[in-house]
């Protein structure tokens, strides 16, 4: 059998037209920009740390992909394109070779090398470390990653290593076609070693950092703002027009929005759904509603009656009219999810295309099963569903009591509970349905399908299925795309028989952008932005 080897598009197609694809901003010709190249980004925490292996999610993420620069970078479509690595290649999915670019530099004017890489994905698995990303190693499926994390074997066993200056090897314990794509995730950023013995913890303040991404950390006022400015030892600086980056923390929706409305920021991460119409009505042309990587479902516990039953689990969501929650209890652009992989994502061509019947139809058939399953008027189905604060999940769970009463007979509970309250909840199986969700770690279907498998952490309904597994485990091992997809079918297939959960909506990604700020990619559905890519017009 011949041996193909994968190399990325981008940099084929790179090779072709003589240019290397670049995030750098993609400014028209002829456009007219503003003297001030200053743009204020709304965030909605105050980031945990600026260390690529303390941060906890998307609020740190937002800025270290300004400070920091991975193997890999996304274009705005979310595909992977060359970031520190010029290229890559591989001849089994396995064992993958990264060519680093000669021309990549720290901030302080120091070569970014393979060793680099090898001492920053290290340090991400050291237990002593307690990074609380270090299982993204271990799901890319680098060797020993899940190994060293326990304490089992030295982080020098990691499946990383340098061949020389500028030629990185990764071996994996398992093919993964989409590995390079992984790479782009800010746990597996380098990191400059000497500026880390040297300051210790205090290696991220101002005037320590060195980075290797398009922007420096200038300033920062915890709670108050995060100021970027150029790192002109970076690649692709040329194309960085953006001379000022200011993040600022606001946990409140409102009063994000408030404040973009009085021109204090120029971009915010989201906006109050009960606001969407009049924003709509103000400003229609600053109001974005793109498709997330993300399906908000509710999860049934398969463990203890009444969910236990098949029958009941299916009754209860083929009764949920999901066009009408996405239309009119959010209406703010959600689809109805009829599967649990959103859309958008790649590598995913959905067999089940919406819902086979009408909902007066389904209606029909879940009264049948609920009748089946041993419940009547005279012996109504009692169940309590459970979710966290919030007013958007108090009005979807009002909603579909309701439509289980009128349709069904059900008699519910709606329990409401703070978030750690409501985590031991989920975590314990004390609840009969409950309301979850989930935003993709990575642009590929297991992300979300893997989740149902028997010991998956983040499976809630604690459902398990030999066969189920059996098909998840096929597709992480297939590396032909058409015969993975087919898989991540057959898994939802399964899904849709057994009920395990009721899909409800994939998600958008409200936002509020300026006229003036271009460059924002608004298209990519794991909303990874780079701030060299923005440009401000003249307004």
């Amino acid at each position: 059998m011949h041996k193909h080897t994968f190399t990325s598009l981008a940099v084929l197609l790179a090779s072709i037209i003589g240019t290397t694809p670049a995030i750098g901003a993609i400014v028209p010709e002829g456009t007219r920009l503003a003297v001030v190249q200053q743009v204020t980004r709304h965030i909605k925490d105050e980031p945990a740390s600026l260390d690529p292996i303390k941060s906890v999610g998307l609020t740190e993420a937002q800025v270290m992909r300004d400070l920091f620069e991975g193997l890999v970078n996304q274009d705005s479509q979310g595909k992977p394109i060359p970031g520190a690595a010029l290229s890559w290649t591989t001849t089994d999915n396995k064992v993958w070779i990264f060519k680093l670019r000669p021309d990549a530099r720290w901030s302080n004017g120091e070569l970014v090398t393979a060793d680099d890489f090898v001492y920053s994905w290290r340090r991400l698995v050291t237990p002593t470390n307690t990074s609380p990303f270090a299982w993204f190693a271990a799901l890319a499926g680098i060797n020993n990653a899940q190994e060293i994390i326990d304490g089992k074997t030295p982080a020098e066993n990691l499946g990383v290593e340098a061949i020389d200056k500028y030629t990185l090897k990764i071996v994996l314990n398992k093919p993964v076609p989409y590995f390079p794509s992984l790479t782009a995730n800010f746990s597996l950023f380098p990191v400059h070693r000497e500026t880390i013995e040297k300051f210790g913890a205090d290696w991220i303040k101002v005037g320590n950092l060195v980075g290797n991404g398009a922007f420096e950390l200038s300033d920062r006022v915890v709670n108050e703002k995060i100021v970027l400015t150029p790192n002109r030892q970076y690649w692709d600086h040329k194309n960085t027009v953006i001379t000022k980056v200011i993040f600022v923390p606001i946990n409140q929706e409102s009063q994000a929005t408030n404040r973009y409305l009085a021109g204090d920021l120029d971009i915010t991460e989201s906006f109050p759904k009960q606001r969407y119409k009049k924003l709509l009505k103000d400003i229609p042309n600053e109001v974005f509603t793109p498709d997330q990587l993300g399906t908000y479902y509710y999860a049934f516990n398969t463990q203890r009656a009444p969910t236990n039953d098949v029958r009941v689990r299916k009754a209860l969501s083929m009764t949920i009219d999901r066009q009408l929650i996405a239309a009119k209890v959010l209406g703010t652009g959600e689809k109805p999810a009829y599967y649990f992989t959103p859309d958008v994502t790649d590598g995913f061509k959905p067999q089940l295309k919406g819902s086979q019947f009408s909902q007066k139809e389904s209606d029909q058939q879940a009264k049948a099963l609920l009748k089946a399953a041993g419940y009547s008027e005279q012996n109504p189905l009692e169940l309590t569903l459970l979710y966290n604060s919030s007013e958007n999940h108090q009005k979807i769970a009002i909603a579909v009591a309701s439509m289980w009463k009128k349709k069904l007979g059900v008699q519910v509970k709606l329990v409401n509970q703070e978030w750690k309250t409501y985590i031991d909840s989920r975590n314990t199986g004390n609840f009969d349905v409950i309301r979850a969700s989930w935003i993709g770690d990575f642009n590929e279907p297991s992300t979300f399908l893997s989740l149902l498998t028997s010991k998956h952490t983040g499976n809630i309904p604690k459902y398990n299925s030999q066969q189920y597994d059996q098909v998840i485990s096929s597709a992480s091992i297939e590396t032909n795309e058409g015969l993975r997809n087919r898989y991540y079918n057959q898994a939802e297939a399964i899904i849709a028989k057994n009920a395990p959960i009721a899909p409800i909506y994939q998600y958008t990604n409200a936002r509020l952008i300026k006229p003036w700020l271009k460059g924002y990619p608004i298209g990519n559905p794991e909303d990874v932005a780079y701030s060299h890519s923005f440009y401000i017009i003249q307004h």
